[in-house]
């Protein structure tokens, strides 16, 4: 007998549990291979990434419409058993209304969870003034409500990946979203164990994400007694796999040796997983 696969539902109480206690790490796929691949090691949650899944089209990160990010979330949340947060970028509008349309369309396709940055896109002014950052998130607080309250809200501040990394305007910008209905709240960017422990201190008792997409020397076991509730990776995943890609690649081009296919996963095992998934 086949067993039933979790519901909607069933996910997005499963995800918001994990928020409530512990540390979780949530990988990043960017494509429904390596979603299922990534749910045969035993993670618990995903996220997708918006640059992993453009580099995948030949695009830069935040090169894709709408169109295509919310066919994406349907195609990882109907592929896989597992909680799906949504990498909404920046809600693909300017103004709160158009945020709250546009979250109201990634819920249909199942996340349980939804990240809204602050950033513009205006390198002349990189982040949303507070008072409008503040109002994006109340409004997609309100589409999430609307539909049933169920989908956890991310609040984030790209503070540091901007050019502007100031502990204490990102800690006073999450703690203003965590006021205007974010569930939990992240700052991609930061990268020392002070930085970290500082904004977990500052926004307790909210779940804070952070971002470990590099070599770094902190480990789940750290993040975890530092008190942060989740980890993502971001295009990380994405980037060793261009990585292995690029090199061999560079190999078979400029010395027509086939020496990068040494650590290929085998395709058998490939096939093995898909055909159960």
């Amino acid at each position: 007998m086949t067993e039933a696969r979790p519901s909607i539902a069933d996910k997005r109480r499963t995800f918001r549990q994990m928020h409530e206690a512990g540390c979780f790490v949530i990988p990043n796929p960017w494509d429904l291979g390596s979603a299922r691949f990534l749910q045969s090691l035993g993670f618990k949650a995903l996220a997708t990434t918006s640059s992993g899944l453009a580099w995948s089209r030949g695009r830069p990160d935040g090169g894709l419409a709408l169109g295509s990010v919310l066919a994406h979330l349907h195609d990882i949340v109907d592929g896989t058993d597992l909680p799906v947060n949504a990498d909404f970028e920046s809600g693909f509008a300017g103004d709160a209304a158009g945020v709250a349309h546009n979250v109201r369309l990634a819920l249909e396709s199942g996340v349980a969870g939804v990240s809204i940055e602050d950033s513009t896109g205006d390198p002349a002014q990189p982040l949303h003034d507070p008072g409008t950052a503040v109002d994006r998130i109340r409004a997609a607080r309100k589409a999430i409500d609307a539909a049933g309250g169920d989908t956890v809200l991310v609040g984030r501040a790209e503070c540091f990946l901007v050019g502007r990394p100031d502990l204490d305007e990102t800690i006073g910008r999450l703690k203003a979203y965590a006021n205007a209905g974010a569930d939990c709240l992240y700052a991609p960017g930061l990268r020392t164990r002070d930085d970290i422990a500082a904004l977990v201190a500052a926004l307790a008792p909210r779940p804070v994400n952070v971002l470990i997409g590099w070599a770094a020397d902190l480990t789940v076991r750290d993040l975890t007694a530092l008190g942060v509730r989740r980890i993502s990776v971001g295009g990380a995943l994405a980037r060793c796999a261009w990585g292995a890609f690029a090199r061999s690649a560079t190999l078979l081009a400029e010395q027509g040796t086939f020496d990068g296919f040494a650590d290929a996963y085998p395709g058998a095992a490939l096939d093995s997983l898909f055909r159960l998934s």
